[in-house]
């Protein structure tokens, strides 16, 4: 059965600021969506929803994924889901190797599932990690080193690609990853993004300003978001628009006349 993010009627407020004003989207497991708009207009505030972040207050409207409530679970539990979200600036985790790191996360998905589990044996983890490495073209020596601590742009962001093919994710949340990547870097997060999204069929909602991530993850869909509303749904040939023409023509369509 194909597992679905629906999201309905999103009302989100931060510090009693309502942010997001009325959201719709649906995301199939399979599909690539992007959702597109300028600084300030709540894409980011919808990811972190998403995500469960205690700072984002829904107040209104209904998330449901994979047939749950996906407002009433707690992060841990949307993660176990099957829901991914890949932070527009990964933090550094000092003394903890990238393998350690993915088989903890791995470990404590089977507890929660099972309590009495003794986590994956070493010799498995060790033969999944270098088939998704190898997906990947990630080098071996790259498990070793402690996540993201000294890494480039490119380096964390290719970890977090390194996460997902690890973690399985059905619907994954890209949120401007392509954020300080030169263009070397953004190909080679956009060639790992595109082999998951084959391999393990999983959906896709790519957060950005621009449109040249999308030269590489190519969407199937295009959403436009403006004061805290997505006002335009489309596809390709919409960020190409945006491209050309920017965003002032969408805010004088909808009469929207500053971001959330």
């Amino acid at each position: 059965m194909t597992v679905a993010l629906e999201i309905k009627n999103l009302h989100v407020s931060v510090n009693d600021q309502p942010i997001l004003k009325g959201i719709d989207l649906l995301v199939k497991q399979g599909e690539i969506h992007a959702l597109m708009g300028p600084n300030g207009s709540g894409k980011s505030t919808l990811a972190y929803t998403l995500a469960g972040h205690p700072f984002y207050e829904p107040t209104a409207g209904q998330v449901i994924f994979d047939g749950l409530d996906l407002l009433e679970m707690e992060p841990d539990q949307r993660s176990r889901a099957g829901l991914f979200l890949a932070f527009q600036y990964p933090i550094a985790v000092p003394g903890v190797t990238v393998a350690n790191f993915l088989r903890q996360a791995i470990n404590a998905r089977r507890r929660a599932e099972d309590p009495e589990d003794k986590g994956v044996p070493i010799p498995a983890f060790r033969r999944l990690l270098k088939e998704k490495m190898e997906m990947l073209n990630v080098d071996q020596k790259f498990a070793g080193r402690y996540l993201n601590e000294g890494f480039s742009g490119g380096e964390k962001k290719r970890a977090e690609i390194l996460q997902m093919a690890t973690l399985e994710p059905k619907i994954a949340i890209l949120d401007e990853t392509d954020s300080g990547l030169d263009i070397d870097a953004l190909r080679i997060v956009a060639d790992g993004a595109n082999a998951l999204q084959r391999t393990i069929g999983m959906g896709m909602l790519v957060i950005t300003h621009y449109q040249r991530i999308l030269n590489y993850i190519q969407p199937d869909f295009v959403h436009v978001m403006l004061g805290g509303r997505i006002v335009e749904s489309g596809g390709p040939d919409l960020a190409l628009g945006l491209e050309e023409k920017g965003y002032d023509w969408l805010r004088e369509k909808h009469g929207v006349l500053e971001e959330a």
